[in-house]
């Protein structure tokens, strides 16, 4: 989420004078804001799932309101489910992490680059405490499915130290922190062990179908197995039914308390799980900007191999993965945990570096410009946009007088998806034609920079 800061077009730290402010208009790489706004929409594509409507596994469509693969819809979703997890699912957020990584070494260089000094961690340590707050304000006051939190975390208590590590390094912590994040998801499911213990009760099933004995610790395993099956069991309808209710009925006080509870109790412990999620990227951002990948300086064929090579990875690591998770329309728990959960973070970061040549490659060959400021317009006014996306779906879904939680079909969903997009992008363009920045963006930085900064459009010497 950090905006880019003091570079030429050419990816070179700029001429800048000693004070510390934030950048001007004329210091923003144009790419990491086209990045930054496509990331940001690209997010919405899975959290609307979350927002709209319950869920047995996360971005999975078991266990919803409507049953999305039985009825006339069942095909349409079930495409969209892969268009999903192919394109968006873990690769928009990992493009966040990567920006804000990238983000990292910005802030830092150009505070040190204006004489900062020993003010380059004073600003560094208020910005990121300043956004651990909005995420807690995030998290609990609009909905519990906040990452902000997160970034802020990790870069109080990790990334400073790395802001000047090469790339080589980076990379290889990159590969460290990737294999964490993978332990971290098995750890937290308890993956290995509900596979082993599967195995075991398939065993003594054999033995039982052949009549032979079964000992007292073979009916223990049995019934270990049972107890696991019937934990991720999905809900009757009826449960559903009630869940869908209870969130649309329910009194916005009522949801902050429920928010406070579940993300300061049960799921703050999953934030600490997280933190590998949102590292993994973090450095490889940091380690591809000062590579000059990230501000568009490689050669054309050096993104066209690089989303080849991503793609080629990520895309059969998805389809397998989602075939054997759909099963013909029945979920089993471990079949998500096998196929999808554990390669998630391989196919997820190699899906996100492909994604991002794709963008670099329009960016160079100058394709769709208009979209690209428009995407650019987003990219400057990501906190606010990031935020607001979450009100207008809230709105949408709970607070407002449509209450469409859980009413929709999973396709249906992606309606609002469009049409939040085009309120992102509307307000996006209209504010910076008279702001520096967004409102929160403004927030931001006058509390980084402990003054209050110019907000009129005409005071940015950029």
């Amino acid at each position: 989420m950090m905006n880019s800061t003091a570079a030429t077009s050419h990816g070179c730290l700029a001429p800048s004078p000693t004070t510390v402010a934030p950048a001007t208009r004329a210091e923003r790489l144009s790419s990491i804001d086209v990045l930054r706004g496509f990331a940001l929409l690209g997010i919405l594509v899975m959290n609307i799932d979350s927002f709209g409507d319950v869920q047995a596994m996360h971005d999975i469509p078991f266990g919803t309101s409507l049953d999305a693969f039985a009825g006339p819809y069942a095909h349409l979703n079930l495409a969209l489910f892969y268009i999903k997890w192919l394109f968006f699912e873990g690769k928009m957020r990992a493009m966040f992490s990567m920006l804000f990584g990238a983000g990292v070494v910005l802030l830092t260089r150009r505070a040190e680059k204006r004489g900062a000094g020993d003010m380059a961690a004073d600003i560094y340590t208020r910005r990121n405490m300043v956004l651990v707050l909005l995420g807690l304000i995030h998290g609990c006051l609009i909905w519990g499915g906040d990452i902000l939190f997160d970034y802020g975390l990790v870069a109080l208590l990790l990334l400073y130290p790395l802001r000047r590590t090469s790339p080589r390094v980076l990379l290889a912590l990159v590969a460290i922190s990737s294999l964490l994040s993978t332990f971290s998801y098995e750890s937290y499911f308890h993956i290995a062990q509900n596979m082993s213990l599967s195995r075991q009760a398939a065993a003594v099933a054999t033995k039982e179908q052949q009549h032979q004995p079964i000992s007292a610790s073979e009916r223990s395993v049995q019934k270990a197995w049972q107890g696991v099956v019937d934990a991720h069991r999905l809900q009757p309808r009826e449960e559903i039914k009630k869940s869908v209710e209870k969130e649309r009925e329910q009194g916005y006080w009522e949801g902050v308390d429920e928010r406070l509870d579940r993300y300061i109790g049960t799921s703050l412990s999953f934030h600490v799980y997280l933190m590998p999620d949102v590292l993994a990227p973090a450095l490889l951002g940091m380690a591809l900007f000062q590579l000059g990948f990230l501000t568009a300086e490689l050669s054309l064929a050096t993104y066209v191999w690089t989303a080849v090579t991503g793609f080629a990875i990520s895309v059969p690591l998805v389809i397998v993965g989602v075939y054997r998770t759909y099963a013909h329309g029945h979920f089993f728990f471990l079949n998500n945990d096998e196929w999808l959960t554990l390669p998630y973070d391989l196919q997820r970061l190699t899906g996100m570096v492909a994604m991002t040549a794709v963008v670099m490659i329009l960016i160079k060959r100058g394709a769709f410009r208009r979209i690209q400021r428009l995407l650019a317009a987003v990219g400057k006014t990501a906190l606010t946009n990031y935020l607001l996306t979450s009100v207008l779906c809230q709105f949408v879904f709970v607070w407002g007088p449509w209450k469409w939680f859980g009413t929709l079909q999973y396709y249906q969903l992606m309606y609002v998806v469009f049409a939040v997009w085009a309120v992102n992008l509307t307000l996006s363009s209209l504010w910076l034609r008279y702001f520096r920045f967004g409102p929160l963006e403004w927030v931001w930085r006058s509390a980084t920079y402990g003054t209050l900064q110019p907000m009129l459009a005409r005071s940015d010497a950029g």
